[in-house]
């Protein structure tokens, strides 16, 4: 049966895509989650899988067109008119089955089998992400790896994580290197497995790969637009005898718009360079410089020298510390930051606190501040529901949240990362010291998922245990608040006639002037200190 395969919903307004290459040609057999083409809107470049199972019998699109969704891009032959067309290739490898011999059991047909060469993928590591720097790769060819077993550790903007395989089996190429950037969806390994290409794609062994071929897989994985951003390194010099494959009218085109042909890379056979690849080029560029600008009102001036006056190292930012650095100077240029300052008594909590810390330890965590701060300031956001919001300055909205997950800043040797603990209000305090510990601990050891560090409403710095006094935490935009905590002290305060020792913890809250007026922050702030010296208000407001 033949079945339309429309251009699926794309995002919110966006209604149309450039088709930037086919992937699959009339006859081709695919299957679920195979990528038929690349398409590129007018946010990002992505890759679109087929849903189904089947036969390409039509291709209904060019490349450079433009489809709307809900357009027929292809014609797939699906049920038993795609299994007639199977290639006889694909049967060759199977064991021939006596007629007169009893079917096998599913046992004894898995061991006969031989294994299959299976193809493992850079998996999807999270919305808008397209590509990765390999850190370091923890198998080698020979190694036999078991389901689940990480294989390879991976840095994007975001995170420093461990990349397990979908599959068993011993490890017959690796087609990366440590310090490679490798696109989403790009062969990463190629694996014997028994499971065959029940996980992955299976290695065609009729088309064996060309050592060109193979070497030339990284470079198209980069020559694709958008999805990584051009390198130029101005102070690098071309080679004189190198010969860039382009005609006369490409070279001639890259020169009009300003563009060195020597540093396009080429999508064509042998790395041929098309005028498309200089308008992608030009295009990764554009984006490059909107992407990373100065501050509103600020202005880069080159650095002078410093060679000149002792000796210097250089060393290359990671992508978390660049990450960083972008988001929170956005954050610092676009959010009216204003800072309040006050400090909690935690004399009677501190007391509680040791007391049933053991209930937390028997369960698996620490009851720490930071873990009865969780519940205070989520009781809180329900009270001031102002700081559980953010705002759309497009549409001039003020977006309200009825979700508490809170972000809670970790200190790790390559960054700040901020996991974040959800529906922090539908859970008590002991469950929100075991969930931080185990959360922390991830983020330490370099296991905490891209997921994990999405969809916080409000966060917590506490520095309470290195020192210090007050700090002004950076609201982690789109967020409007943010709440930092120091090492408390011991300091006399007058009650009664006289003046008695207290632990007073000092708290900085910084937030969206925007949205939260001064009077409404001391509100908060001073609700988060009344809950801190007396608990009780958590079951009776929050």
């Amino acid at each position: 049966m033949a079945i339309e395969f429309k251009l699926p919903e794309l995002g919110e307004n966006i209604e149309s895509a450039d088709i930037v290459k086919i992937l699959v040609a009339e006859g081709d057999k695919v299957k679920v989650d195979q990528v038929l083409f690349e398409i590129e809107t007018d946010k990002a470049t992505v890759e679109v899988p087929s849903d189904v199972e089947g036969t390409i019998s039509k291709v209904m699109v060019k490349e450079g067109t433009k489809a709307k969704v809900g357009d027929v891009l292809f014609l797939i032959e699906t049920g038993e008119s795609a299994k007639s067309k199977e290639p006889v290739e694909e049967t060759k490898t199977k064991e021939p089955v006596e007629p007169s011999k009893p079917a096998e059991s599913d046992k004894t047909k898995k061991s006969s089998q031989p294994a299959t060469a299976v193809e493992f993928k850079l998996p999807e590591l999270g919305e808008n992400i397209e590509t990765a720097d390999v850190t370091k790769i923890l198998v080698k060819v020979g190694d036999k790896v078991e389901k689940d077993q990480s294989v390879i550790e991976i840095e994007t903007d975001k995170a420093t994580v461990e990349v397990p395989i979908e599959f068993g089996g011993v490890i017959k190429e690796i087609k990366i290197k440590e310090g490679e950037k490798v696109k989403v969806g790009a062969v990463v390994l190629v694996v014997e497995s028994p499971e065959g290409g029940s996980a992955q794609t299976e290695a065609k062994p009729t088309e064996p790969t060309k050592p060109e071929q193979s070497a030339k897989s990284v470079e198209e994985q980069s020559a694709k637009p958008s999805t990584k951003q051009p390198e130029v390194k101005q102070a690098t010099k071309p080679e004189i005898d190198k010969i860039v494959p382009a005609s006369p009218s490409v070279r001639r085109f890259a020169r009009e718009i300003g563009i060195d042909i020597y540093h396009v890379p080429g999508s064509g056979p042998g790395g041929r360079i098309s005028v498309e690849d200089v308008k992608t080029f030009a295009k990764g560029l554009n984006e490059r410089r909107v992407q990373t600008p100065a501050p509103c009102g600020a202005v880069y001036e080159p650095l002078p020298d410093f060679s000149k006056w002792g000796e210097i190292e250089y060393k290359e930012m990671s992508n978390i510390r660049k990450k960083t650095a972008q988001h929170l100077s956005y954050a610092w240029t676009s959010i009216p930051h204003v800072t309040q300052f006050d400090k909690a008594s935690i004399t009677e909590l501190e007391k509680l606190r040791k007391e049933f810390g053991k209930k937390a330890e028997a369960a698996g965590g620490k009851l720490t501040v930071t873990a009865i701060l969780l519940k205070i300031v989520a009781s809180a956001l329900k009270v001031f529901p102002q700081f559980n919001s953010s705002i759309d300055m497009e549409k001039n909205e003020v977006i309200y949240k009825k979700y508490y997950n809170i972000g809670v800043a970790v200190d790790t040797e390559w960054g700040l990362l901020v996991p974040v603990i959800r529906d922090v209000d539908k859970k008590n305090i002991t469950q929100l010291s075991v969930e931080l510990s185990n959360i922390s601990a991830k983020a330490k050891s370099k296991k905490l998922s891209l997921e994990e560090m999405q969809g916080g409403t409000f966060s917590i710095s506490n520095l309470g245990g290195i020192g210090g006094t007050y700090f002004t935490p950076i609201v982690n935009s789109p967020e409007v608040a943010i709440l930092g905590v120091s090492r408390a002290w011991y300091e006399p305060v007058y009650e009664g006639g006289h003046f008695e020792p207290h632990l007073m913890m000092p708290l900085s809250l910084s937030y969206d002037h925007r949205i939260i007026d001064g009077a409404d922050a001391i509100r908060f702030l001073r609700w988060i200190v009344n809950a801190l010296e007396e608990p009780f208000l958590l079951s009776l407001e929050g």
